[in-house]
């Protein structure tokens, strides 16, 4: 029998001088000097971001010669890897937690929410039942019910962490199917401004593409209820069965918020499953003005939400409720005789059994030590910036004399374009204009702007979602844009003339 102390010493001895690991073990003091050193990147990144740009990229060209490779047959100091990955692969990429990173939706994660994936990820926990993650699983489940109580959702509501919206809809719609009595011809209605996880969602839980139906919004980029109400109604008559209604608690492309009350009515009186995409909109709940906004979300059978968006977590960090949590383990409570001995009474939860996920990162420990760091006070400060700093975004463009509001401020998202009022140009010359604008934003400035199709008509999109975004970097963007507005336009009637 070994002495007591020799497995110590094995592991003291799993790494040669140079740093290359014997085995798959190394020393505790390299594994610590290797942590630090990766502490020390992260730090010094967080630090500088504000001078550099919000996007590094590079061509796949350029990327295979520097990386495709043959895998090494022996391993390299792991100091040299670690190296090469923080300043040759990560940085390579959109820094979505730039303060001047207003494309699509943007991540800007705390700092404790960085060090709980490192902390879960170093204990490897996999909160798949509870046996096997008690204190993990009973974690997830506060957190859960704080969300539960700023949707302002029952008691009787449940629910879990996801990767993010996809498959929290992909499990919302399993439930509103199974709910439904999982009838032939099932049918999802959702608006036209809705994000395409939903549509994908539908197609995967078995709805045929041509019974997703998409609806008409209103001049508001709402879901328009009359043409919700008439094309149910044909479709019922012909035979098919809806199964749910989306409902979009803030669009990707704008920021609108779906008639949340008057959805819930309908679907209440009809006996359909409303599901709110809360995803990008869904953590405005924790502010006054977020509250007033969502009104009506609590009364939807299923939410999304990602809390890494607009909860400032790093990926992944979506979520699911439901306003019965027994809706989910109706649905993905299956025997398994491998997991039989995880079962640890009725009042013990296992998340496997609300979702399509059996292995599972301990996703809610960032957001609860985020929440305990810093106070719940910081984080609706942080939430109502970027709905400030939109608005005043908005106001902005209004004053401008060659920038036109194409949706106004939403949430976080304002969206807006280059027309100057008194140059006779026709629509495919302004998108020209404003493609040529984007085009320079991405190369020239250290901003990320993205656009969006807002019914044919091409516009630029700021979506201001960062906690460390100034009025400043929203403002000296918008002065960039009119400066390569200004310029695009004397190009354009140079040309012209």
């Amino acid at each position: 029998m070994a002495e007591p102390g020799a497995r110590k010493e094995e592991g003291a001895d799993a790494s040669n001088e140079s740093g290359v690991a014997d085995g798959l073990q190394m020393a505790p003091e390299l594994m610590r000097d290797l942590a630090h050193r990766a502490a020390e990147f992260l730090v010094e990144r967080i630090e500088r971001l504000p001078e550099g740009d919000a996007w590094e990229g590079d061509f796949r060209q350029e990327l295979e010669k520097q990386l495709m490779e043959d895998p090494p047959e022996v391993g390299r100091p792991a100091v040299e890897v670690l190296e090469r990955v923080a300043r040759k692969i990560l940085p390579v990429a959109v820094q979505h937690d730039h303060p001047r990173f207003f494309g699509f939706i943007p991540s800007s994660p705390t700092w404790p929410g960085v060090l709980a994936d490192f902390l879960a990820a170093g204990w490897n926990i996999n909160t798949v039942t509870w046996l096997v993650a008690s204190g993990p699983s009973q974690l997830e489940l506060v957190v859960i019910d704080w969300i539960r109580r700023w949707l302002g959702y029952p008691e009787s509501a449940g629910g879990l962490f996801t990767s993010g919206g996809s498959a929290a809809s992909v499990d919302a719609l399993v439930a509103a199917r199974e709910a439904a009595g999982s009838p032939e011809r099932a049918t999802v209605y959702m608006s036209d401004q809705s994000h395409s996880v939903l549509s994908r969602g539908a197609m995967i839980i078995g709805v045929r593409p041509e019974c997703v139906r998409t609806v008409p919004s209103d001049e508001d980029f709402r879901l328009d209820m009359e043409a919700l109400v008439q094309t149910v109604a044909k479709d019922r008559a012909a035979g098919f069965n809806p199964i749910a209604v989306c409902a979009n608690a803030g669009a990707s492309s704008t920021g609108a918020i779906d008639p949340l009350g008057a959805m819930a009515d309908y679907c209440e009186a009809e006996g359909i499953w409303l599901h709110a995409d809360a995803a990008y909109g869904g953590f405005a709940i924790v502010t006054e003005a977020g509250k007033r906004l969502l009104a009506g979300i609590e009364r939807a059978d299923s939410i999304g939400l990602d809390a890494h968006k607009w909860f400032f977590q790093p990926y992944e960090a979506g979520c699911l409720l439901v306003k019965d949590g027994r809706t989910l383990e109706n649905v993905f409570a299956l025997h398994h005789d491998v997991l039989q001995d995880s079962v640890w009474g009725a009042h013990h939860p296992n998340f496997a059994d609300r979702s399509l996920q059996l292995s599972r990162s301990f996703r809610a420990l960032k957001v609860w030590m985020s929440v305990q760091t810093f106070g719940m006070a910081a984080f609706r400060r942080a939430v109502s910036q970027g709905m400030e700093l939109a608005a005043r975004a908005e106001a902005y463009v209004r004053a401008s004399p060659i920038l036109a509001i194409t949706h106004p401020a939403s949430l976080g998202i304002v969206c807006f374009r280059i027309t100057p009022p008194d140059a006779d140009l026709d629509e495919a010359a302004l998108e020209k204009i404003n493609r040529n604008v984007l085009a320079r934003v991405f190369w020239e400035d250290p901003a990320f702007v993205s656009s969006t199709s807002l019914r044919g008509t091409f516009s630029l999109r700021l979506c201001i979602l960062n906690h460390t975004t100034t009025w400043d970097d929203v403002h000296q963007t918008l002065e960039a844009i009119e400066r390569f507005g200004r310029e695009a336009l004397a190009k354009g009637r140079e040309g012209s003339g």
